[in-house]
């Protein structure tokens, strides 16, 4: 959710940018930049928009093991070696991962 502090004219970030590209960087927060009271753009500190990406990356990661797991102990997994056939027929691959002429 967006705070209404952060939300701001992309006007008043054109003629005030450094104030507030600095306090984009030190709250890690985004802003809402409108154009004639509408939402435009969002923007966020480069190093913030990345910890956000990592966790999102993080927190996939964490759901698909977790539905792994269901799934093996419901009796729906198969062995690695299994999965492996699978995918290197499907892809055309030899044993040591290129492709088979």
């Amino acid at each position: 959710m967006i705070d209404p502090k952060d939300v701001h004219s992309l006007s008043d970030f054109q003629r005030n940018a450094k104030d507030h590209l600095r306090r984009l960087k030190k709250s890690g927060r985004i802003e809402l930049l409108t154009v004639n009271g509408k939402g435009a753009v969002i923007v966020q500190d480069a190093e913030a928009f990345s910890k956000m990406i990592a966790r999102y990356e993080r927190e996939h990661l964490v759901e698909a093991v977790r539905v792994g797991i269901e799934q093996m102990e419901a009796g729906k997994g198969i062995p690695l070696e299994e999965a492996e056939r699978r995918l290197r027929t499907k892809h055309g691959l030899t044993r040591k991962g290129r492709r088979s002429a």
